[in-house]
Formats: C-alpha cells, sequence, structure tokens
C-alpha cells in the first residue's frame, strides 16, 4: 500500500503539473488522423469550442481582476473546466459515441484539477456550464452534419443485380487523384466486372462513350471510378442512353457519392450485387445563342458564377491547419479584397453579384459552406447569391458572416427556385460547374432534369 500511495503521489503530481489542455489537443489531433469523418468533424469543433472557451474565461478574469476583489474573481467559471466541458460537449454533439468514452475522462480530469487547488466548487460548476453552452451555440455557425444517405426516388425500371459484376464496364479514371489503388480493389471485390482504365493522355470522353456504347449492346450497367468531374462525364452519357450508373467513389472530391451513401468502393460493390437503385436530378445548365447554337449540360452537385470557386480553393488550402470555419473566414477575407462583382441580370433584373451559387438539390448548412444534401431528388435548384450593390457590401458580409447573422443580411440573399435565367454571362467570363470550369454563353439558362439519373444506392437499413 505504501507503494502504491508512493505512485498515486507521483502520478497526480506529473497530471497537476502538466499542461491541463494539451491531452486534449493531443486527442483531437489523433481524432483528426484517424481517417473517420465523424472524428475528423468531432476533432474541429470540440478544438475549436475548446479555444473559444479558454479565450472567453481569459478575457473575462482578465477584467475583473482589476475591478473585484480577489474572493469575487473566485467565483468565476474556471478556464480549464470550461475548456474541458466544451471540448467534450462539442465532440458529443458529433459523435455520441465518441462523447460516451470521452465523458468519464472529462470528469475524472476535472476533478483532478478541482483536488489540486482550484477555486471553488461553484466556480468549477460554473465553468463546465460555459463550456457546454459554447459547444452548443457553434450549430449556429456549424450546423450539425447528417451521416445519412440523401433519399432518392425508386428508378421505373428496377437495377439490374450484376453478381461478382458480371455485366457491369467500369471505366477507372487513373488522372481522378485518389489515393486509393482503385482499379486493384475493384477486381477483388467484383472479379467479373470488364474494367477499362483511362490513363493519363487517353482521352476520358472517348473511353466512356465507348463503354456505354458496349453495355447498351450486350446489356448491364455503365460504372466508374473517380471523382466529381469523372462522374459527371459518365452520369452524362448514362442519362442520354438510358443506362443504371454505379459510382465508385475514387477521386480527390468524391461529393456525390458521400450524399448517396456510397463512401467506399465497397458500398457501391455491395448494392451492384444486390442491385439496389434509385433515380436521382440533376442540375441543367443551357447555353443560349453560343457558337454552336443552343446547348445543354448537366452538373451533379454545383453550378457557379463569380468568386465562389475561389472561394472555395482558399478554404480547402487552409482547412488542414485552421478548421473549417476559420479557413472559410480568412478564405472569404482574401477573395473579397482581390475580387470585383459581376454585373448579371438574373431573371430580367440586373445585379452586381460578389457570387451565385446554384446546387443540385437543397444543400446544408445555410451560408458560404453548403456541404451535403438530405435529398437528391426535391425538384429544386438550390440558389445562395451575395449582392454587391449595397454600400459597404463586403463589410456587412464579413460581419454578418462572424456573427451568425447572415440570414438576416440584406448583403446574401438565399431562396429556392426551379428556374433560373441569366443574362450577360458571356461578357463576364466563365461559370463553374461541378469544379470544372466552363465558357459561358451570354445567356445561361439554370433548371432541373427530375428524376434523370438512375443509380446504385446502399440498401435501406
Amino acid at each position: 500500500m505504501r507503494h502504491l500511495r508512493a505512485l498515486d503521489a507521483r502520478l497526480f503530481a506529473r497530471v497537476a503539473s502538466a499542461h491541463p489542455l494539451l491531452p486534449w489537443l493531443t486527442g483531437a489531433a489523433a481524432m483528426g488522423l484517424s481517417g473517420n469523418r465523424g472524428a475528423r468533424r468531432a476533432a474541429l469543433r470540440a478544438t475549436g469550442s475548446l479555444a473559444i472557451a479558454s479565450a472567453a474565461v481569459n478575457v473575462a478574469s482578465r477584467r475583473a481582476s482589476g475591478h473585484r476583489p480577489r474572493s469575487a474573481t473566485r467565483a468565476l467559471p474556471t478556464g480549464h473546466a470550461a475548456a474541458v466541458a466544451a471540448f467534450t460537449a462539442a465532440a458529443t454533439l458529433e459523435s455520441p459515441r465518441l462523447g460516451a468514452a470521452l465523458l468519464p475522462l472529462a470528469a475524472a480530469v476535472t476533478a483532478f484539477r478541482a483536488r489540486a487547488g482550484a477555486p471553488s466548487t461553484g466556480a468549477v460548476v460554473a465553468g463546465v456550464a460555459l463550456g457546454i453552452g459554447i459547444a452548443a451555440a457553434t450549430c449556429r455557425w456549424w450546423p450539425l452534419h447528417v451521416d445519412e444517405p440523401a433519399d432518392a426516388a425508386r428508378p421505373n425500371v428496377p437495377v439490374p443485380a450484376l453478381p461478382a459484376g458480371l455485366g457491369l464496364i467500369a471505366v477507372v479514371n487513373s488522372d481522378a487523384g485518389g489515393d486509393t489503388p482503385a482499379e486493384a480493389e475493384l477486381r477483388i471485390l467484383l472479379p467479373m466486372t470488364d474494367i477499362r482504365l483511362c490513363e493519363s493522355g487517353i482521352d476520358l470522353h472517348l473511353v466512356l462513350d465507348r463503354a456505354a456504347k458496349d453495355v447498351i449492346a450486350h446489356g448491364g450497367a455503365l460504372g466508374v471510378v473517380g471523382g466529381d468531374g469523372t462522374v459527371n462525364a459518365a452520369a452524362v452519357r448514362a442519362t442520354e442512353s438510358g443506362l443504371p450508373l454505379a459510382v465508385f467513389p475514387g477521386g480527390t472530391l468524391n461529393h456525390f457519392a458521400a450524399d448517396l451513401g456510397l463512401t467506399t468502393l465497397k458500398d457501391t460493390a455491395d448494392a451492384v450485387e444486390a442491385g439496389c437503385g434509385g433515380a436521382v436530378d440533376l442540375g441543367r445548365v443551357t447555353n443560349e445563342g453560343g457558337a454552336d447554337g443552343d446547348s445543354s449540360t448537366y452538373f451533379l452537385n454545383t453550378f457557379s458564377i463569380g468568386v465562389y470557386p475561389e472561394l472555395v480553393r482558399a478554404r480547402e488550402a487552409r482547412e488542414a491547419r485552421l478548421g473549417k470555419w476559420p479557413a472559410l473566414a480568412v478564405g472569404l477575407l482574401r477573395v473579397l479584397a482581390d475580387g470585383t462583382p459581376r454585373k448579371v441580370t438574373i431573371d430580367g433584373r440586373h445585379r452586381r453579384l460578389w457570387l451565385l451559387f446554384a446546387g443540385n438539390s437543397r444543400y446544408d448548412p445555410p451560408g458560404f459552406a453548403p456541404s451535403y444534401r438530405r435529398s437528391l431528388n426535391d425538384g429544386i435548384l438550390d440558389i445562395r447569391a451575395v449582392d454587391g450593390s449595397h454600400p459597404f457590401a463586403r463589410t456587412r458580409l464579413i460581419t454578418a458572416f462572424l456573427t451568425g447573422t447572415l440570414a438576416r443580411s440584406r448583403v446574401y440573399q438565399a431562396t429556392t427556385v426551379t428556374r433560373l435565367r441569366i443574362d450577360g454571362v458571356g461578357e463576364e467570363g466563365d461559370y463553374s460547374r461541378d469544379g470544372e470550369v466552363s465558357p459561358a454563353a451570354d445567356t445561361l439558362l439554370l433548371d432541373k432534369s427530375v428524376r434523370a439519373l438512375t443509380v446504385y444506392l446502399p440498401a435501406p437499413q
């Protein structure tokens, strides 16, 4: 017992002398490197909440120390309790299972610090309440993500079940940018699949055209392995040919696959073998009066003009270091400082816009970081715009973003429509569609091709 008491004393002294927030930041780093999307979101929200709670208590303590007696300042919330509570509550919001593991640890560490001579019990309780409140308040700026596949209508004709991939022709884009050796894994998951590798220097569109013709001739389904740009090209062929499409996430960006609930190659392989599918909407862009006459193309995720593509790139370049929302704020400041509003006419109304975003179906969360969709067949376009015609538009926009009042700002507008006409685009430049830049005619028409694409989906749970 004497040795155990000595060990307890040494352990207590080590914990009490260590920087109180170091273990939590280490845990956040581990969650961020885990590869699990839910754990990464939990790490970002938890770290941000911890930082806000620590800063709030430090500012309050400094102000109070100069104006109150020492006995009064001891009643203020403790910074450690607030930080730990904020971290744990924020992680729990994103991942209840992770929160269940953190709660006992948070309670034990808080008790340890209190035993080491922290202020009164009331100050600890106040710190815990403050931390939980700050974690909950982050949902105002960063709504919780729902890890569920988007809804999709059942197709008019059931998708074929293809055991071992027999009848599936899958085009693998080797330039898609992913880290997974998709071709080798796909051969293991679906050994009977006809895999056609599109290597660097080969025209992806020609490979997809040939694959679609072969599927039409022999039956089966068209598959594609790649990111959103590659999947977009395959979706156009599948839609025009009336073929079911198997989307295998294998590129740098796989937003469409993620919204379908297909986060791994195995998810899609299981759906192909089970013959489970649905029908989704496509956004459509029609160039009126172009050099080759009117022409239409589709977008699976987003369409935009203005500084939105630059905003996305600026956010992604900083997101790993700063976290999503701080990176978004810094990126917003940069693109607004360097850019200029574009003069266009929207449905007959002259506008000066910093950006115009159109999503294929309604996106969450609101604001400048649309991330996921709950439905892919709602028949609507999600429109978000930043008006540059108001006085001090940039300053008002940044202020609204930082204070969480974006929905009430006159500079920012959000609505849903089924059709939108944009004139004067060709005079100002190009437009972005699923991350790909395309030349614009003077007039663009945006609308929806409702339930036009049949895709394989995970079996309903």
